[in-house]
């Protein structure tokens, strides 16, 4: 259940542009980055949604861990990918760039202060300055909406 007022509208039957009528000029800024982090992200499909997920289920956003990314999906992720995301079972699953993408997303989430040189020595070793911006972006994207609509109750009705 929302936590805020969400106006009524006749033009906008979405949630997600009803929340965007109480501060507009949030609204395209925000659908510009979901834009560019799904269409112009240089990293594999299956390393994004691992990092996605695991956001998702830091985030506690119920609806987020039930989407499936349908390009995930085509690059190979299962539900076991899913299911082992988060638990011991994740190392054998993933590779080595995937691990470290989602490490770095746990601890840009939970942590960020351990994020230090030698840490970035270790992303730098698997990616490269250009993956991790687009890394960086990506998990703050993900971080930072899922974050939103959570605590806004907006988790039952968000847009995906």
């Amino acid at each position: 259940m929302p936590r805020v007022d969400i106006p009524a509208s006749a033009s906008e039957a979405h949630i997600t542009a009803r929340v965007y009528a109480l501060q507009p000029a949030y609204a395209e800024p925000a659908a510009q980055l979901a834009r560019a982090v799904r269409e112009d992200s240089i990293l594999p499909a299956r390393t994004k949604e691992a990092v996605r997920y695991r956001i998702a289920q830091i985030n506690g956003c119920l609806l987020c861990q039930a989407y499936r990314a349908s390009d995930a999906r085509e690059d190979g992720f299962t539900e076991e990918d899913y299911a082992s995301i988060g638990t011991p079972a994740f190392a054998g699953r993933f590779g080595e760039r995937e691990r470290l993408a989602v490490e770095y997303a746990e601890l840009f989430t939970c942590d960020h202060h351990r994020l230090d040189d030698a840490f970035f020595e270790r992303l730098k070793e698997q990616f490269s300055d250009s993956e991790i911006v687009d890394l960086t972006v990506f998990t703050g994207r993900y971080l930072a909406f899922g974050r939103l609509t959570h605590v806004l109750g907006l988790d039952d009705s968000c847009e995906l």
